[in-house]
């Protein structure tokens, strides 16, 4: 396989990943390019699995440039948390209900996930990669996978409850239920 043939075979899928995980999209377009440069410099022609070995080195990239951003990011989100509850507690309840079945609602419960949940999910639901797959590209062991899988699950569902909780008539629900 020549340089273009990897390179078209696969761009869109080290694009889409390095999106998903970094959320946004010139950062994306920096990270793919950097996949291919360091793929490109290695002899990826003797690479068996080459979809994992590309798999890991487009996470491993982004996982360090997540770590190098990290407190950027997060000082970001929670003004921007701050901002949206501020916004949405003024809303009718329809509105509400509206805004949560957005993708928008998904990418903000994706970058609230812990980079190593963050980077299983992606490639769970976006790459359908396998369980069995996702450990190999990670090199950790299936069940730590499933495990991530799992707990990036749960931690998702009880965000959404605890919003729909919070939500509900813009009440306080303690204090609702005390009436």
């Amino acid at each position: 396989m020549t340089e273009r043939e990897l390179f078209d075979t696969y761009n869109k899928e080290i694009y889409r990943t390095c999106y998903f995980l970094l959320q946004n999209a010139q950062d994306a377009e920096d990270a793919c390019h950097d996949v291919f440069v360091t793929v490109f410099q290695r002899d990826f022609q003797k690479v068996v699995y080459l979809k994992a070995w590309l798999m890991r080195i487009t996470t491993n990239h982004c996982l360090n440039l997540l770590k190098k951003s990290r407190k950027k990011r997060e000082k970001q989100l929670q003004i921007r948390h701050l901002y949206e509850e501020a916004k949405t507690s003024a809303k009718a309840l329809e509105t509400i209900v509206e805004e949560k079945s957005t993708a928008a609602d998904w990418q903000k419960l994706l970058k609230e996930l812990p980079d190593k949940l963050l980077v299983v999910v992606t490639l769970r639901y976006v790459n359908d990669l396998t369980i069995t797959e996702i450990a190999n590209v990670l090199h950790i062991p299936v069940g730590t996978v499933k495990s991530r899988l799992h707990k990036a699950l749960k931690l998702m569902r009880n965000k959404l409850q605890e919003e729909d909780f919070y939500d509900l008539k813009g009440e306080n629900p303690i204090e609702a239920y005390g009436r």
